[in-house]
């Protein structure tokens, strides 16, 4: 199965693609949404999904979606509410600058790009707005397509009943979603090896999707699992990928999975890219990575309710080391606990795991709201359950304001609610470029080893700035060195 990037369209003439929101999914209403090519005068209106955020105290912002070539002109007008005073258009990096008024915000975009456009400083009921590339839709051949009907209502259920129809299929098969909402018999699909899904923008599954000893998958499209109505306990991952290889995932929007959006155990060679997920309850992660070697997660936004992005080495089923993963150009935004998270969980009973060799690059970190000690730090490796945790680093980090934790916290640490024994070493831990911008609710960041048989060394930081200006001290970082730590070295030039 092919597995190389997905093909766009590379005609320069502006244009806008709008997809509909079908009935039985949850719209919000708090803004009227208009985008255009710029200098056309006709607008399109773009509808706007509910989507469940902050576990803390649950509320309800906006997310919307479309795709586009060239230069497009976006306008925001408000339903019923405020008049604004105040526009923030998230990531910061991106130096949007909108025209505002009093009811009205207009801005422009000549590349894809996803959003946090935030009003009179308001961060739980904002609008989050997803603006892509147009892309090809895979070809239609009569022999290995299997066409899934949609509708303005209600399209054809899908599921594993399905499995024994496409099994029978040439190999590289495809199943083509058309826009509508869809449900997924007994809530999990379980898709069989050397399958392509394709979702088209306006395709919404109800439901999850399981890869599960299978390879040569493809997941794409600019569909929407939608798990919004399930319970927390039910433990639903959007997407789980276990004990399999040679994965591609793209493209897809996840609306309030109860568990994970994107759960990876023991799997290699797995490109995810341009993901976008939400979720509103404890342990709803982003995407956690268990047991994993050869991972690419490349662009998308994460907004969740527990950590964003996660490696670890054994866990659950998942056994053995993890390593060669990386993960960059994408948006991170914890709600509660990390955007960024190494190391917790290992083979205990044994040796423990080796985590190594991870790249974390071009990241905007947008929150991190944690008041529990144990659990604060954006960029944070904590080393349990035996584990050696060993080069990883941390290139261009935009870390934003955020409203409580710590920019780091590097610790070989022995966590009593979910580690059975303490790490054993963190080593050779690179910080390159780090940005941050400084806010109220900071507190000091720490490296720290446990004891003098579980260690921390060689930590380098080079070239990292606070407001602005790049420190000459660990004190103007705001980083402090504990025990059982050695050769922490601060590049001053």
């Amino acid at each position: 199965m092919e597995i190389a990037e997905r093909k766009e369209t590379d005609n320069t003439e502006s244009r806008v693609v709008v997809y509909p929101i079908p009935i039985g999914v949850a719209k919000q209403r708090d803004f009227i949404l208009k985008v255009r090519s710029l200098g056309e005068e006709q607008w399109q209106e773009v509808g706007c999904y509910q989507v469940k955020v902050d576990m803390h105290d649950v509320r309800t912002a906006s997310m919307a979606y479309f795709d586009f070539q060239g230069i497009v002109e976006v306008e925001i007008t408000f339903a019923h509410f405020y008049s604004v005073y105040k526009v923030d258009i998230r990531p910061l990096s991106l130096e949007i600058v909108p025209t505002v008024e009093a009811k009205r915000v207009v801005f422009v975009i000549d590349k894809p790009v996803n959003l946090s456009i935030e009003f009179n400083e308001e961060r739980f009921h904002n609008l989050h707005l997803f603006a892509g590339k147009i892309e090809e839709k895979p070809e239609i051949q009569k022999d290995n397509v299997l066409v899934i009907k949609g509708s303005d209502n209600l399209g054809e259920c899908v599921g594993d009943g399905m499995n024994k129809t496409l099994v029978q299929m040439p190999e590289n098969r495809l199943v083509y979603i058309e826009a509508g909402i869809h449900y997924i018999t007994e809530c999990l699909w379980h898709v069989p090896s050397y399958t392509t899904i394709y979702m088209e923008g306006g395709a919404v599954l109800v439901g999850a999707l399981v890869c599960e000893h299978v390879e040569n998958v493809c997941i794409l499209g600019k569909g929407i699992l939608y798990l919004a109505n399930f319970e927390r306990f039910g433990g639903i991952n959007g997407l789980r990928l276990s004990h399999s290889r040679n994965l591609v995932v793209e493209n897809l929007m996840f609306i309030n999975p109860p568990h994970y959006t994107i759960h990876l155990g023991d799997c290699e060679n797995v490109i995810i890219r341009n993901i976008k997920s939400f979720s509103c309850e404890g342990w709803s992660d982003g995407i956690d990575m268990m047991s994993c070697r050869n991972i690419l997660v490349e662009g998308g936004f994460l907004r969740t309710s527990d950590d964003c992005i996660t490696v670890y080495g054994s866990r659950w089923d998942n056994r053995g080391d993890s390593r060669n993963i990386t993960v960059r150009n994408l948006s991170v935004w914890a709600d509660v606990a990390h955007p960024l998270m190494v190391g917790t969980h290992g083979a205990h009973e044994k040796d423990g795991d080796i985590i190594e060799d991870i790249l974390f690059e071009n990241i905007d970190i947008l929150e991190h709201h944690e008041y529990q000690a144990g659990y604060l730090g954006a960029m944070c490796i904590n080393a349990g359950d035996k584990n050696i945790v060993r080069n990883v680093t941390y290139r261009n980090i935009r870390i934003e304001p955020f409203a409580h934790g710590k920019v780091l916290d590097i610790q070989v640490k022995w966590n009593k609610d979910y580690n059975p024994a303490p790490g054993r070493l963190i080593t050779g831990i690179r910080f390159e470029q780090i940005y941050v911008m400084s806010g109220s609710g900071e507190e000091t960041s720490c490296i720290c080893g446990y004891d003098e048989e579980h260690r921390v060394e060689n930590i380098w930081i080079d070239s990292f700035y606070r407001d602005g200006i790049k420190v000459k001290n660990l004190a103007q970082a705001n980083i402090e060195i504990g025990k059982y730590t050695e050769n922490v070295v601060l590049y001053k030039e």
